[in-house]
């Protein structure tokens, strides 16, 4: 007898989703959705900032600009027309240009180069460190240091005092700066700073060649001047400081206690030509060969040229140049950073392959390295180009009152406009409305390629 097994029942079916109520008159749906009150509180305060601190003063910038310096005639377009045919307002447009063509590439270049070199350095991060430091560093305090890095005396400027270091091992310096003949004593200018004697000098007759307006550091420890003894066929002489220390001596003699003055250059010139020369010992004397006889002496002018005093940074030639080092030398920092933190994102399998490839270090840095960072770069240049459009402080700060107007940029030129001597607001705005249509076109280009990266990662 079999018994009959019940077949197992079936699993009871799911259980129904709740309905999502639909959204109603102040819902809205979505993961971001909430009330439009809500969202409204939350962005008025923006709202309120934005429009009190940017979009009010676009407004009255560009309704200022419309009036002459009074505010009270509607002057139309004069105001910039006068920002375009002013010689001032169109030498800062000039350097603006200059400020942003330069300033943002050569900085960027630099950031590459040390983000890319550093990453082999033992060293990397202290050096890194080191460049990125000035950016700690307001732009008054910088502009503040650079002014005396260029200052003209090489005593106080540090780039004049490397720069006359590097020229003084390469050209010597005169022996005696500004030093001139004693008057009425037997020497003459010839032209260009040299000096001759009157007359044509005789071997066994020595020559007394007295001169003044020697720094007394020129002389310090010299020896005291001795007369030159005759020599058969032979011109000798003396050259020497004529100045007695306490008053007294006889003008155009070697008195005592005067110094001789060493390494002085002396020609023998015949016919405008140079026949002979020497150069004075310790004790001021010299000695010429019997060619010398009867020819003039001459003192050439490179026995007396003033020292050389280095370059003027500040001139109206380089003063642009200078403030744009200043520039350069803080915020090649702040592109090494940036441009080293996308460095680090960089695959190092397709450095390597192109290395396995036979690729050199320079191929692959120009051609894998720096494409890959061109978003990297794109937005260091474009930051230090609207950076550099307002540049303002280090101009201010660093131009001498002589070179100020050489250096003269858009923004200085906004401030002089609007609160200097010649106060002129209604130019001042147009200049500032003129500022904005430059930055404009740079602003835009940046967003327009933070929206194509985000399409890009999506």
């Amino acid at each position: 007898m079999t018994t009959a097994t019940a077949p197992p029942s079936a699993p009871p079916p799911p259980k129904a989703a709740p309905p999502v109520p639909a959204p109603g008159p102040g819902r809205r749906g979505g993961v971001r959705g909430t009330r439009g009150w809500v969202a409204a509180c939350f962005l008025l305060p923006a709202l309120a900032l934005l429009g009190a601190l940017v979009l009010y003063p676009i407004g009255y910038s560009v309704y200022r600009s419309l009036f002459d310096a009074s505010g009270t005639s509607f002057a139309g377009a004069d105001n910039y027309q006068e920002v375009f045919t002013d010689a001032r307002i169109r030498t800062a447009l000039r350097n603006n240009i200059v400020w942003v063509v330069v300033a943002p590439t050569v900085a960027t270049a630099l950031g590459l180069v040390f983000a890319v070199l550093t990453e082999r350095v033992r060293w990397g991060t202290a050096f890194k460190l080191v460049v990125f430091m000035p950016m700690a560093i307001s732009m008054l305090a910088a502009g503040i240091i650079f002014r005396l890095v260029y200052e003209q005396d090489p005593d106080r400027g540090v780039a004049n005092a490397v720069w006359v270091g590097i020229h003084d091992t390469f050209a010597a310096p005169a022996p005696y700066p500004g030093a001139r003949p004693r008057p009425n004593t037997g020497l003459k200018e010839a032209g260009g700073g040299a000096y001759t004697t009157w007359a044509a000098v005789r071997a066994g007759s020595p020559v007394l060649m007295p001169l003044v307006a020697v720094k007394p550091e020129d002389v310090a420890g010299a020896k005291d001047a001795a007369p030159a003894r005759p020599a058969a066929g032979k011109i000798t002489g003396t050259v020497w400081l004529d100045f007695t220390r306490g008053g007294g001596g006889a003008p155009g003699a070697i008195d005592r206690g005067e110094k001789g003055l060493a390494g002085v250059t002396v020609e023998a010139v015949r016919d405008g030509r140079t026949v002979a020369s020497a150069t004075t010992a310790s004790d001021g004397t010299f000695t010429l060969p019997p060619a010398a006889d009867g020819a003039l002496l001459r003192l050439p002018a490179a026995n007396f040229a003033t020292a050389y005093n280095g370059v003027d940074w500040l001139g109206p030639a380089l003063v642009t140049p200078s403030i744009i080092g200043a520039y350069i030398w803080m915020w090649a920092g702040f592109a090494m950073v940036l441009i080293a933190a996308g460095l680090a994102g960089v695959p190092r399998e397709l450095l390597e392959a192109a290395r396995v490839d036979g690729a050199n270090e320079w191929q692959v840095f120009r051609r894998v390295t720096v494409p890959l960072l061109a978003p990297v770069l794109a937005v260091v240049v474009v930051t230090l180009m609207i950076n550099v459009l307002k540049i303002f402080d280090l101009v201010y700060i660093i131009a001498p009152g002589s070179s100020l107007d050489n250096a003269n940029v858009l923004a200085l030129q906004l401030y002089q406009s609007s609160f200097g001597t010649n106060v002129n607001q209604g130019v001042g705005s147009a200049i500032a409305v003129l500022l904005l249509l430059l930055v404009t076109p740079v602003m835009v280009m940046n967003l327009r390629r933070i929206r194509r990266e985000r399409k890009e990662r999506r």
